[in-house]
């Protein structure tokens, strides 16, 4: 029998912190997403090594999602077990965030954004984890079909019965994330959180919703910082087997990787003149924005997780830096 988990002592040493929005809440600024890695399909002993090598670092933020696999649930269910053997007597120091609103389970109640689906599904997730509450859950998309109102009242529901200590929103545009704060703020719970898509050759975030985040005093976690790894070395002269490009995954195909090759190969000239990798580029440029709290990262290596943390402490961008990362990306 191996010994019993203890997280290491300087943890808290590793990596800064930052408030969320004007709450109370401080997220490590690196947070662990269990979007890929972390299913059924996957090697169990290679996430928690993975969870724990994160949290001895000093990341005490795991992002999880109700559909989050493959098969879905079964990165909950993982985590539940991570948490069972690991990680589950340090819960008081982890932020633990799920999320509802894509596909699910069938019929009528399984996706999108009515009371029914997101309470429902919450009720799962935490027995998937074996918990009594998560630190925050999201309304992982806007629902079209179902009243603002109804959605923002089951997060709601959601903090005021204790089942969730925070609201937090993913893939809305500025003008709902504003209406959703105004509801919110009506039932007496604060919008702790936005999760939008942001990247160096992703930037829809700029004009308009980050700068309502920081008027309104919502905090930010962006998701595919690094594009879904076109900004890491891994294709940087090529597809490699075994990528994600190189399989059958709807996020990334070959013919990203081509359109943004030459874009990608400047980026790591501007990072190695910096002395960073252009992961670490990626991820400190993201971090630079004032409205940012943290960047979600995911990894299937130890060594991916030390390498991102080193971004936290980079030094910041000169002018002429930021110009040539523009000129790059244009």
């Amino acid at each position: 029998m191996s010994n019993p988990y203890v997280a290491a002592s300087d943890r808290y040493s590793q990596v800064p912190y930052a408030r969320c929005g004007r709450s109370g809440l401080k997220l490590s600024r690196l947070s662990l997403g269990l979007w890929h890695n972390f299913g059924g399909v996957d090697v169990f002993e290679k996430g928690r090594e993975l969870c724990r090598a994160a949290f001895d670092l000093g990341i005490t933020h795991f992002d999880l999602a109700n559909n989050y696999g493959p098969p879905p649930g079964s990165a909950e269910e993982n985590f539940g077990k991570i948490l069972d053997l690991d990680l589950g007597k340090y819960r008081d120091e982890l932020i633990i965030s799920t999320k509802a609103g894509y596909h699910m389970w069938d019929g009528p109640y399984g996706e999108w954004g009515s009371r029914k689906y997101l309470l429902s599904s919450l009720d799962q997730s935490l027995e998937r984890m074996g918990l009594e509450y998560v630190d925050i859950f999201y309304s992982h998309r806007p629902d079209p079909d179902t009243p603002l109102e109804e959605t923002m009242g089951a997060l709601a529901t959601a903090v005021h019965s204790g089942k969730a200590l925070y609201a937090g929103i993913s893939n809305y545009d500025a003008d709902m994330t504003r209406r959703a704060h105004e509801i919110l703020d009506d039932l007496g719970v604060p919008l702790l959180i936005h999760q939008p898509r942001y990247n160096l050759l992703d930037r829809w975030v700029e004009p308009e919703l980050l700068p309502a985040l920081e008027e309104l005093g919502v905090g930010c976690i962006p998701f595919s910082p690094l594009a879904q790894g076109q900004l890491t070395s891994r294709y940087l002269k090529s597809i490699p087997e075994g990528s994600r490009a190189a399989g059958s995954s709807v996020f990334l195909n070959p013919t990203d990787i081509e359109q943004n090759q030459g874009r990608i190969l400047k980026l790591a000239e501007i990072a190695e003149a910096r002395g960073q990798t252009l992961a670490q580029m990626a991820l400190t440029w993201v971090l630079r924005q004032p409205a940012i709290t943290t960047v979600l990262i995911g990894a299937s290596s130890v060594e991916q997780i030390k390498e991102n943390v080193a971004c936290a402490s980079a030094p910041e961008f000169s002018d002429d830096e930021l110009k040539a990362i523009d000129a790059a990306c244009a």
